[in-house]
């Protein structure tokens, strides 16, 4: 959980490895220590590979470390090819992981089958999730039917992943035998949510027979809205069901991240943030990006408007989980459809596939009126937004990736993981330079004191001893990639409303709600500059909602003659974006 926003930075390297050798001798089954957001965080960051924080830890320990992985989506946020799948989990396995947490974020059994069959052959622990996140009416039948078919893919356990923290303690216990009952396997709980009841779910669970509980560290559990370890250890030993767990030496771990952490409000959660998530039965996290992008827009009292209208889409769309990605796609088509006065006038493309069916099938049949409105509303022109398979992405990255697990960073995150690569070869190469000559005690400080401001975000750091002094000056970073690798998912919403001036002009319009980006990443020349020959389907900006990264296209061959938004500025809908003169001749510039 460290590795992960909003905790991602906050604890350098050293401090994070003397934290998995105390948890280490604490009694764990197993130690989850990277997943989805880690590996995005890291790579968004640039200062490590994920890979190498995996290794790093694993060269402490002896209790077996495990993964999360979103099953088709993996560790990002677009569906991946069979072969890739199978060799990102042989990656994995080859770097340390023993125990892989494996859901799919529509409960679709079918989207696990090629990672956990590399699971099995790479001999590691299949536990197969099951994401609790029922609609209203609290039917729970469709998951307890694909937990039978988890054994024959090889799961040594289900663990039952309630996001939202909406699983009542009654509902857990029943869940719990429901699940054993389905699949004869054993049963884990995983529970997160700020609503209270997280604990006393945990707690019924294990009173059921469950025999897995995640929990972390104390200040953890606070910040992110976990269970606390030391307080479940208490609780159970209570209880008669004692896990062996060492609580003095979790308090010694809490101590620790304490020194780094307790003193900062790590992303404060507003009450109002979390009484709407618990009211709604949706991830806080979730609420708080919806609630972020409101802001942006200078629309935060619509939140509650947004958040009724996510309940709607999601019961049209099938009633899928709110698990990452699925939620963030939701969440983004709820505020479109707020925001625009007209539901559905743009659809996202990651909603085109949801409904599609192109990431799985939901646990319910999904709305005939949303199938109609996707179908008539087809751009034949867009791709299907899919990492490619290793094949092709040996040819894309030549002469960038030197390894394969580099490639499948370069598949998942693009020019992200392409500017981490270089930043890693850059440092290593600089190292050489700047240490020639120096001793090696010198240079082993100077690299601990890089290190340091790197990770921490310090701006200067100095140290003098021994007769060395020691300063070191962090370089402002590069301006990061609008929202989530714009190059690599650039969904196509229909083009943005045309409106004729009497001047001859043609207006440009916002179709949405947004954040305007002139060109496909910072240092990327823009689409178009003033002056410039359009033709029709030309790109003429992005513009971003939600981490969804969203084209706006010329309609005819023109002359852009005015651009009235500045690169990053917050956008309504309806806004006027660019001037175009229509082409009845060629033009004179």
């Amino acid at each position: 959980l460290l590795g992960q926003d909003p905790l991602a930075g906050t604890m350098p390297t050293s401090a994070q490895l003397q934290l998995v050798e105390l948890l280490d001798r604490a009694g764990f089954s197993y130690l989850e220590v990277s997943g989805g957001g880690c590996f995005e965080s890291a790579v968004k960051r640039g200062v490590e590979s994920p890979w190498e924080r995996i290794r790093a830890l694993k060269s402490r320990t002896r209790t077996p470390l495990g993964l999360a992985l979103r099953g088709r989506f993996l560790v990002g946020s677009r569906p991946v090819h069979a072969d890739f799948a199978r060799r990102f989990v042989a990656s994995a396995a080859e770097n340390g992981i023993d125990v892989f947490r494996l859901h799919d974020p529509l409960n679709d059994v079918s989207n696990l089958r090629e990672a956990a069959e590399a699971i099995v052959a790479a001999e590691r622990d299949f536990e197969a999730g099951l994401v609790y996140s029922p609609g209203p009416t609290g039917d729970v039948d469709t998951l307890i039917e694909r937990a039978k078919a988890l054994p024959e893919l090889g799961a040594v356990r289900v663990l039952l992943h309630d996001p939202t923290g909406s699983l009542q303690p009654h509902k857990a216990a029943d869940l719990v035998r429901a699940l054993g009952d389905a699949s004869s396997l054993p049963i884990g709980i995983y529970v997160q949510g700020s609503g209270g009841s997280a604990l006393a779910a945990s707690l019924e669970a294990a009173r059921a027979g469950a025999q897995l509980i995640a929990c972390t560290v104390f200040p953890l559990a606070l910040s992110l809205h976990r269970v606390s370890g030391e307080a479940l250890a208490e609780a159970l030993a209570g209880m008669g069901l004692d896990p062996g767990v060492d609580v003095a030496t979790l308090w010694e771990a809490t101590d620790l991240v304490d020194d780094h952490i307790g003193d900062e409000p790590v992303a404060p959660l507003a009450p109002r943030i979390a009484v709407r998530a618990a009211q709604h039965d949706v991830p806080a996290s979730l609420v708080a990006g919806i609630d972020t992008t409101l802001r942006a827009q200078g629309a935060s009292d619509r939140l509650e408007e947004v958040l009724e209208e996510l309940d709607k889409i999601r019961a049209e769309c099938g009633w899928p989980p709110l698990a990452a990605p699925i939620g963030a796609v939701l969440a983004s088509q709820a505020m479109l459809n707020v925001l625009s006065a007209s539901r559905y006038l743009t659809i996202v493309d990651e909603l085109r596939a949801l409904v599609s069916g192109r990431f799985g099938t939901p646990p319910e049949p999904i709305d005939p009126a949303l199938e109609r409105a996707v179908q008539l509303t087809h751009d034949p022109e867009t791709e299907e937004d899919v990492v490619a398979p290793l094949s092709e992405l040996r040819e894309q990255a030549e002469g960038v990736a030197s390894s394969e697990e580099e490639l499948l960073l370069l598949g998942l995150f693009g020019d992200d993981a392409e500017q981490l690569l270089q930043a890693i070869r850059g440092r290593a190469r600089r190292d050489e330079d700047d240490l020639a000559g120096v001793d090696k005690t010198r240079a082993d400080r100077i690299r601990e004191v890089v290190e340091i401001v790197q990770e921490t975000g310090i701006g200067e750091l100095t140290i003098e001893e021994a007769g060395m002094r020691i300063s070191v000056r962090a370089t402002p970073d590069l301006p990061a990639a609008p929202a989530n690798g714009a190059p690599l998912a650039v969904p196509e919403p229909e083009p943005g409303p045309i409106v004729r001036p009497a001047n001859g002009m043609v207006h440009v319009e916002s179709p949405m709600v947004g954040t305007f980006y002139r060109a496909p990443q910072p240092g990327d020349p823009p689409f178009v500059e003033e002056g410039d020959v359009v033709g029709p389907g030309q790109t003429l900006c992005i513009l971003e909602a939600m981490k969804l990264m969203n084209e706006v296209k010329s309609e005819l061959e023109a002359v852009v003659r005015k651009i009235h938004v500045d690169n990053a500025q917050a956008v309504e809908f309806g806004q006027v974006l660019f001037d175009l003169e229509p082409l009845a001749a060629p033009p004179t510039l």
